[in-house]
């Protein structure tokens, strides 16, 4: 590249980014097609699910359009031996108004990070990978897989998320997509815990398709 061209670049990158950024104030939202809670079983993996509400500070925080938050246990409300579900949906993102990366919400909430990775995951939708998370606080310890979906795509990578994000607020006028989060508290080995969070995900990912949007 020449000088000239050199000089302009950065000017060129600044101009893409404000086109970028008005596409994804301007797209249209995208509703589910059906509820999560009507998608989603109501017991999974031979744990039974009950819903729980977030507070009204959470939601606001969170920006979400709707969600499904459950704890899923061998008794309805045990969390020691289960696992707990989330799903946000957004039927589209503005700024101030987007998804929130796990890898920056849970270590608020007082969860330190361990190790953190990713997983291949081979679904009946197709083979993905997810984020794989440990997590301790205090005495406990937590095996999260958490993943997005929407707009046809299973997505893991935060800065491929973010891309692509742009890229169909530009060309499609969409941003509608979901985070799904799986915690499995570590009771016995964090192998066991991978194992019944690779379970629910395997499942939750093709279920999840009838309700968001094509």
């Amino acid at each position: 590249m020449n000088g000239a061209g050199r000089r302009w670049t950065p000017a060129a990158l600044l101009a893409l980014g404000i086109l970028l950024t008005r596409s994804v104030n301007t797209q249209q939202r995208l509703p589910l097609r059906r509820p999560l809670a009507e998608v989603v079983p109501q017991t999974l993996d031979g744990f039974a699910g009950q819903d729980v509400a977030l507070s009204d500070d959470a939601r606001r925080v969170a920006g979400v359009t709707t969600y499904l938050a459950r704890t899923y246990g061998a008794i309805p409300g045990d969390q020691t031996r289960g696992f707990t579900l989330y799903i946000g949906y957004y039927d589209r993102q503005t700024q101030g108004r987007t998804i929130h990366s796990p890898k920056n919400c849970l270590p608020g909430s007082g969860w330190a990070p361990l190790a953190s990775g990713s997983a291949p995951l081979i679904t009946s939708a197709g083979t993905v990978t997810v984020n794989r998370y440990l997590l301790q606080n205090g005495n406990r310890r937590a095996l999260v897989l958490y993943w997005y979906q929407g707009r046809g795509r299973v997505a893991f990578n935060e800065y491929r998320v973010k891309w692509d994000l742009l890229r169909d607020a530009t060309l499609k006028r969409r941003s509608d997509e979901a985070l799904v989060r799986v915690v499995v508290p570590v009771t016995t080995t964090t192998d066991s815990a991978f194992h019944l969070a690779a379970e629910v995900a395997q499942q939750l990912i093709p279920t999840l398709y009838r309700a968001l949007p094509s």
